[in-house]
């Protein structure tokens, strides 16, 4: 009796750990990997930034396993509805566009546009100053779109497949200035290639939205949601926020 009991157990233990087992979400993050301090690959291979850790921990609150996985900015929505990842952090804009595609959690960061060039330069930023002049950004970005929208026929527009090449044609003095998020400058200037620029200006733009993107209807964004809540209620966010920038940008 006590070894049929035994099995029993036994059993019902194997039984109710395979469950857990088939329970525990496996989860896709996507991101780019070519955006510091947002997200990147190191030396070894590994990909992070603060885009990816923000993923991770979400992924700790909402109890999943997740695996990070690059994808080309170019491709990176059209990878997400493919289900090559299942959400999609990679400082993303929230756009009118994007939406007709995509579903957005809330904002978990707030990114405003600034434009960077040599600090010997006389560059002002108004459109009669900016009249000739040759600007990078990177394509398919909020950056490269405000160029389009508001400087047509002032500056010569220079789209960048990333935002590491448009820092490489500026440092090289292929383009006048660059026009980006204030915070991935910010990264750049801190560098041994950016020492000799700066901002300049003031922001262009002050008010954009950062959101992650889920395949449309997909439940998983109110997970997100919830979960994005309670990173910043018990202070997980700002210890990631405080590893990379010494302010809050959320």
């Amino acid at each position: 009796m006590h070894s049929y009991k035994k099995i029993l157990l036994a059993a019902a233990a194997t039984l109710a750990f395979g469950t857990s087992a088939v329970a525990a979400d496996k989860l896709k993050i996507g991101t780019e990997g070519a955006y510091p301090p947002f997200n990147l690959i190191d030396a070894s291979g590994q990909v992070g930034g603060f885009d990816v850790e923000i993923g991770q921990a979400l992924c700790a609150k909402m109890k999943a396993e997740c695996e990070v996985v690059t994808s080309d900015w170019d491709g990176i929505i059209p990878a997400l509805n493919a289900k090559k990842f299942d959400f999609l952090i990679s400082s993303m804009s929230i756009t009118e566009e994007r939406q007709q595609a995509v579903d957005f959690t809330n904002p978990y960061y707030t990114n405003k546009l600034q434009f960077i060039a040599p600090k010997s330069a006389d560059f002002k930023t108004d459109k009669a100053s900016l009249k000739g002049k040759v600007i990078g950004a990177q394509r398919a970005t909020i950056a490269g779109t405000w160029l389009e929208d508001n400087m047509d026929g002032v500056v010569d527009v220079k789209l960048y497949d990333t935002q590491e090449n448009a820092y490489l044609d500026l440092a090289s003095g292929r383009v006048d200035g660059v026009l980006a998020d204030t915070f991935v400058n910010w990264e750049w200037l801190k560098s041994d290639a950016g020492k000799d620029f700066e901002f300049k200006g003031d922001p262009v733009f002050d008010n954009d939205k950062i959101g992650i993107a889920v395949r449309k209807g997909d439940a998983l964004r109110e997970r997100l949601n919830k979960a994005l809540e309670e990173i910043v209620a018990d202070g997980t966010y700002k210890k990631i926020n405080d590893k990379y920038f010494p302010f809050s940008i959320y």
